[in-house]
């Protein structure tokens, strides 16, 4: 015994980088809302199935030869099948064979992108709030983040407090547009705005764009990298997940310039290998959709957005209204809660529905706003709201 505790004295120290870590606050609401039984509007993922067609083609993959590595940085048909989307909606020509890596997710093309272009030191421009990931990638490269408040309801920025960002010379800022979590969708002039400072202050813009094609009209999604002299700062990042309902197949990409792309093609393959082989064989026939796929999901999303929004305001929960993606952010200020994350934990235990604390979002002192996330049948969304009923009494 006395060994034992001699050995356990003169372990070595753990990483210092991850001293400020906990687990992703969105991943353990998840985990709450199982042990409550309680609908799960926290983690976005949906209850639906993907296209018919693309689990079709993945019983037929599973008898045929892909069961091996593919190409470290994508099947070649893969490459160039999202090259072929990527230019069909964006105007901007891709070559699959020097632009394009495929990643086991965007979480990893985020954190590849991020080794790629920073060095130990390097300032990097977050908007807040934001997805989760993004401090964490930054602290793992051993950047260190700026924070650029967009401030609720509308969530804009300060054009002043950007460039005051700007002026210390960031490496890269983090655009994720539609955001996550607050729906903003970037107008044309706020990305050329942004596209400017790059340009200006010598920065490269990574971009995460998952949910290009779940957008509410008006509003309409522009990729920063058509915009004049941006092809070549940009590092776009995304991922077949959230267009095609398939979180769990981790299909990410980067699309960027040769030379990034070199560059992240490296990393890539130090940290993952590659992505899996069945699963891009498979999703090249969504890549292939035509225009009738993107327009109906627009409309299943706009219909699921209209559900759940029209049901808070008969409830009386005060919200934002999201441009894009598929999350709200419910003002919860009535109910006095100085900790949200009790607020969701309670929330999940004696409503039964699970949200995530906005606080895990902001950088900034915040504990107002929760997450929901809509991504789901008609009757759960309904289940739910039957649920929030409640909510004024319970709290």
């Amino acid at each position: 015994m006395g060994k034992d505790k001699e050995r356990v004295e003169i372990m070595p120290s753990l990483s210092s980088r991850t001293a400020g870590f906990t687990d992703s606050v969105i991943r353990r609401m998840t985990r709450i809302s199982a042990k409550y039984g309680a609908v799960n509007l926290s983690q976005g993922f949906p209850d639906f199935e993907p296209p018919k067609e693309i689990t079709d083609r993945l019983a037929e993959v599973a008898k045929e030869d892909f069961n091996q590595y593919s190409i470290t940085w994508g099947a070649q048909n893969f490459r160039e099948a999202l090259a072929k989307k990527h230019e069909r909606f964006s105007g901007q020509k891709v070559d699959p064979n020097s632009e394009i890596c495929v990643t086991c997710g965007s979480t990893e093309a985020m954190m590849a992108a991020m080794l790629s272009v920073t060095n130990p030191g390097d300032k990097v421009v977050v908007f807040s709030p934001f997805y989760e990931n993004y401090g964490a990638d930054t602290i793992l490269a051993n950047a260190e983040p700026i924070y650029v408040p967009l401030v609720p309801p509308s969530y804009d920025f300060d054009p002043e407090v950007l460039e005051d960002a700007f002026r210390q010379r960031p490496k890269a800022v983090i655009l994720c547009n539609p955001s996550n979590p607050c729906g903003k969708v970037f107008t044309r002039a706020e990305l050329e705005l942004i596209a400017d400072l790059a340009k200006r202050y010598d920065s490269f813009v990574i971009t995460d764009e998952v949910y290009e094609h779940i957008i509410y009209a008006p509003n309409v999604h522009t990729h920063i990298s058509v915009l004049e002299g941006m092809k070549e700062r940009t590092i776009l990042c995304s991922s077949l997940s959230k267009t095609y309902s398939v979180t769990g197949w981790r299909l990410g990409y980067i699309i960027s310039s040769p030379e990034i792309i070199d560059t992240v093609r490296k990393v890539h393959d130090f940290l993952t290998v590659g992505a899996a082989a069945p699963l891009q064989e498979a999703a090249v026939t969504g890549l292939l959709f035509g225009d009738g796929y993107y327009k109906a999901l627009a409309d299943k999303y706009a219909h699921m957005k209209k559900l759940f929004t029209d049901g808070l305001d008969r409830i009386g929960i005060p919200h934002n209204d999201p441009q894009g993606a598929y999350f709200i952010m419910a003002d919860i200020s009535e109910f006095g809660y100085k900790d949200d994350l009790e607020f969701c934990e309670k929330l999940a235990e004696k409503v039964g529905v699970g949200a995530v604390p906005g606080s895990s979002f902001f950088r900034e002192p915040e504990n107002r706003y929760i997450r929901f996330h809509f991504a789901k049948k008609d009757e759960t969304l309904y289940e739910a709201l039957n649920r929030l009923e409640r909510i004024k009494s319970v709290f």
